[in-house]
């Protein structure tokens, strides 16, 4: 039996930019190794798959084309759009999500999609030279979490220009590398890149997981609870951020942009 399979922009309200996810709703139960072989089919940085619950909650797992991760963002958001542009789920209703990271929670709120999502606070470390040399930058703050790599260099503009050599930055132990700084425009209190080649995604273009990281480290610095954050991808994504004892609540658009079947 085919297979439903969506194609979902996050992170933006215009089709072909923010970061795009695979949503894939599979008729019974698959294992992982299939679920491997079509995320690397999809070849986007993640491919979600859903699995409806008897308390009418899902079961959500996220692959990149080579691993299945923890928690990503922009899939989760692309998965909760999908299930309400499909009429899966309504729109008046939370949506709860069990994934490797907890029960996840979406809901709509002024024509966007809000995430109730751990927030993972970087611990400041110190910074191997090695790690500068990889970045082609020299940061200012230096910090890991569970996941993660954060370095705060000085400059937005710096952020933007930034050219790392990504095969040394796949010799980072994490599972990517976030770069941020204060933002110098309007609109946005900071900017930031992902750079994850250890996953099988040499530059993601919106992570939402990252602001869960970056949200706690802006508030303390900025001293403020709410925040926007601008991914200065090539196709660039706002994320906005609210920051809540351990959580954080990321909002943001989604376009569904292909509506397809799986045969495989």
């Amino acid at each position: 039996m085919p297979v439903p399979l969506y194609l979902v922009d996050s992170f933006t309200d215009r089709p072909f930019a923010g970061n795009p996810a695979g949503v894939c709703l599979p008729d019974a139960a698959r294992d992982a190794n299939w679920m491997q072989a079509v995320a690397a089919e999809m070849n986007h940085a993640e491919t979600a798959f859903l699995r409806p619950r008897p308390d009418g909650d899902w079961d959500l797992r996220w692959f990149t084309p080579t691993v299945e991760v923890d928690l990503c963002g922009h899939a989760t958001l692309a998965s909760a759009h999908a299930l309400w542009e499909t009429g899966r789920a309504d729109r008046k209703q939370p949506i709860r999500f069990h994934t490797r990271s907890g029960v996840l929670t979406c809901t709509t709120a002024g024509g966007r999609i809000e995430m109730d999502f751990p927030a993972e606070p970087a611990t400041p470390v110190a910074a191997p030279a090695e790690e500068a040399f990889a970045l082609g930058a020299t940061p200012t703050f230096v910090g890991r979490n569970r996941m993660d790599m954060l370095a705060v260099i000085s400059s937005a503009e710096e952020v933007r220009q930034l050219a790392p050599d990504i095969g040394l930055v796949a010799k980072i132990k994490a599972r990517g590398v976030i770069v941020t700084a204060k933002s110098d425009r309007p609109g946005w209190d900071f900017v930031s890149r992902f750079f994850a080649p250890q996953s099988g995604v040499a530059e993601d273009p919106v992570t939402g997981s990252a602001h869960c990281c970056l949200g706690p480290y802006w508030r303390d610095v900025l001293g403020k609870n709410e925040l926007v954050g601008y991914q200065a991808s090539k196709r660039g994504g706002t994320v906005s951020v609210r920051c809540a004892g351990d959580r954080v609540i990321l909002g943001g658009a989604a376009v569904l942009t292909v509506v397809g079947e799986l045969r495989g």
